[in-house]
């Protein structure tokens, strides 16, 4: 895939994995609701989250999209890159709205979750940017010829 369409299968999965660094090195690898959009990948959520405090301290991550069943269907976006929390309002607002419109119908109601959960989704929340490097790997095992058919 070009660089487009794996921006294109990036914004429109659902789900990606964004593994960060622990101060040992060892990655942590968590899966994440984001937005993918100007050529940046998004996550918001609670701002003591780990995998914040991880980035605070070392913002080299890598960030993975997948999907498919079958081997002919397998598709992957993988990028490394460093990330950084974001601190501009307006972009704030711009993310917000946009996780609210990908995700909301997904959203458990608050008044439905059990109050140490609700508890730990109503504080103050963070949002990170990722910033790709060059080196986006990519696959699509449905443009791939076998003995010489598609």
């Amino acid at each position: 895939m070009n660089a487009d369409e794996c921006w294109a299968v990036l914004a429109a999965t659902h789900t990606g994995i964004l593994t960060t660094l622990r101060r040992d090195g060892m990655p942590v690898a968590l899966p994440v609701w984001f937005i993918a959009f100007d050529r940046r990948v998004f996550v918001s959520g609670p701002a003591r989250s780990k995998k914040f405090v991880r980035v605070r301290r070392d913002p080299r991550v890598s960030f993975l999209v997948e999907s498919g069943t079958r081997w002919a269907e397998l598709r992957a976006v993988h990028l490394t890159g460093r990330a950084a929390i974001v601190d501009d309002p307006e972009l704030l607002e711009t993310v917000a709205a946009a996780m609210h419109a990908k995700y909301g119908a997904f959203r458990t109601p608050r008044e439905a979750m059990p109050d140490e959960t609700r508890a730990h989704y109503e504080v103050r929340a963070t949002t990170i940017e990722i910033v790709a490097d060059e080196r986006i790997l990519n696959w699509d095992n449905a443009r791939l010829e076998l003995d010489g058919e598609q």
